[in-house]
């Protein structure tokens, strides 16, 4: 089979190559496991930078590595044990990030915890689009409210922001993001009860000002503002939790973040809960994702598709960081 790979740690632009005679999945399939056909492969930053980090990155992942943690496919087969779904079923799933294989390939396995059955004729792209994000947002929020409860997320239009405000409204919450001037108006049509423009406004100070107690902090940005941690307890519950999922992390965000972890609350240190988040493939979590995909409660927000000849275009664009939200990869025709 056909396979994006990068053969050793290094630059996507430099490493990327296109494997023709990568060997086809033929082992026996484990109890709960999958074959599927991948169709489409939704591409994530985490694809890249995880490979760039140079020799730091053969203890995240194994080489040769193929790219790609999201997809959407047809199942070809299924191990013992399997009784949710049929060959032929489309299915969404998120492959472990940490092994060998990737979702830019014509065929994988999936174990049971990182795949979800869609309902017919769901438009795959759609799907492939949203496992990592939308777990992201998903594991990072559901665990921690109830409906009524007041929610800041910081980050409100990337790819885990656009779904976890969708997510918070769908479980009851009024949601306050952060976010530029030019998506506000996206922010606002998933949900968003009220937008702090970043461009415009000092966050941490309009969240003090605003006369809101919230519940909840999901932080997918990581980097700004760089105090937003230390000063959170000025606008949360005492009970809360900050979830810090984190897109980049400057040095100065470092420096307050371990600062404000570090010190005693008396001595300036942050005084709410501080969770580090990372994401964790869960059946349960995937199908409850899936059902509110079918249901149209839960929508992924689109950039753009490439063909699977195209998978370095893809990366580049990517890697502009202007994605107005999901890139997707064809992998194979649709029918």
């Amino acid at each position: 089979m056909k396979a994006w790979q990068v053969l050793s740690p290094g630059s996507v632009e430099d490493k990327l190559t296109l494997v023709d005679h990568e060997p086809q999945p033929s082992r026996p399939l484990q109890a709960g496991e999958l074959l599927v056909q991948v169709v489409s492969a939704g591409i994530n930053p985490a694809d890249y930078k995880v490979p760039g980090l140079g020799i730091a990155a053969r203890a995240i992942t194994t080489f040769p590595k193929t790219l790609g943690m999201d997809l959407s496919g047809r199942v070809v087969s299924v191990g013992e044990g399997v009784t949710d779904l049929n060959v032929g079923d489309n299915v969404l799933a998120r492959l472990d990030p940490t092994q060998a294989p990737g979702s830019l390939s014509e065929y994988v396995i999936v174990p049971r915890d990182g795949y979800a059955l869609l309902p017919k004729e769901f438009d795959l792209d759609l799907a492939a689009g949203a496992p990592t994000t939308a777990l992201t947002a998903y594991q990072s929020i559901k665990p921690y409210v109830k409906a009524g409860d007041k929610i800041f997320i910081n980050g409100g239009s990337g790819g885990t922001g656009t779904f976890g405000i969708q997510i918070a409204k769908i479980l009851g919450c009024y949601v306050t993001v952060s976010c530029s001037t030019s998506k506000a108006t996206l922010c606002k049509e998933l949900g968003a009860d009220e937008i702090i423009d970043y461009k415009t406004a000092d966050v941490t100070e309009a969240l003090k000002k605003s006369g809101h107690t919230y519940s909840h902090v999901v932080d997918n940005v990581g980097n700004s503002p760089p105090n937003l941690y230390s000063l959170s307890s000025a606008f949360l519950l005492p009970e809360a939790k900050y979830v810090f999922v984190g897109g980049a992390v400057s040095l100065r965000s470092a420096a307050n973040l371990a600062s404000s972890l570090l010190r005693p609350a008396v001595l300036g240190g942050g005084k709410n809960k501080f969770v580090m988040y990372v994401t964790k493939n869960r059946h349960d979590d995937l199908v409850q994702i899936a059902q509110w995909m079918g249901e149209g409660k839960l929508k992924t927000v689109m950039d753009s598709c490439f063909d699977f000849a195209d998978v370095a275009k893809a990366f580049a664009h990517l890697k502009k960081g202007t994605s107005a939200g999901k890139v997707v990869v064809h992998v194979a025709p649709r029918q």
